[in-house]
């Protein structure tokens, strides 16, 4: 599927997202508010089945905080997408796609310890890489603090 077709076909089931064409796939910035039903659309689409979900991570703008979530179709490899969603930076919070897609669970896990992304709805939000003691500390933060290591961003 073209750009532009697959622009039309989100823009159907999404009238608010819009569109970057910069890079090499189409980014659609969406609500938080919108993305959970938008989630289910993407993936049950008999035309789109976005039924790939291979990366999730966050972005620390210093302002704001934006999910970005990478999808595919394992129906018609041509077809991939960017989809981002920008966070209160001192509120982030954000519904959990891991009832849509298995593998958000883990990427979701990831983004809560390193961001302090909260996903609502999670099965198990608790810190997987982070050794016990880190709940909180957020080290991919720009304002994180590391005195031993002296890391300023």
């Amino acid at each position: 599927m073209e750009k532009e077709e697959l622009k039309l076909k989100i823009t159907e089931l999404n009238t608010t997202a819009t569109f970057d064409e910069t890079g090499e796939w189409l980014n659609v910035t969406v609500d938080a508010k919108d993305w959970l039903p938008f989630a289910h659309q993407l993936r049950n689409d008999p035309v789109l089945v976005f039924n790939y979900l291979f990366c999730v991570t966050c972005i620390d703008w210093k302002t704001q905080l934006t999910m970005v979530y990478h999808l595919s179709s394992t129906h018609d490899r041509s077809n991939t997408v960017v989809i981002k969603i920008n966070l209160d930076r001192n509120n982030p919070e954000i519904e959990s796609v891991s009832s849509i897609w298995k593998t958000a669970e883990f990427h979701e896990r990831e983004v809560y310890e390193m961001f302090g992304v909260k996903f609502l709805n999670h099965p198990d939000l608790r810190l997987l890489i982070l050794p016990d003691g880190w709940e909180g500390k957020n080290p991919m933060l720009k304002d994180f603090d590391d005195p031993v290591n002296m890391i300023r961003l």
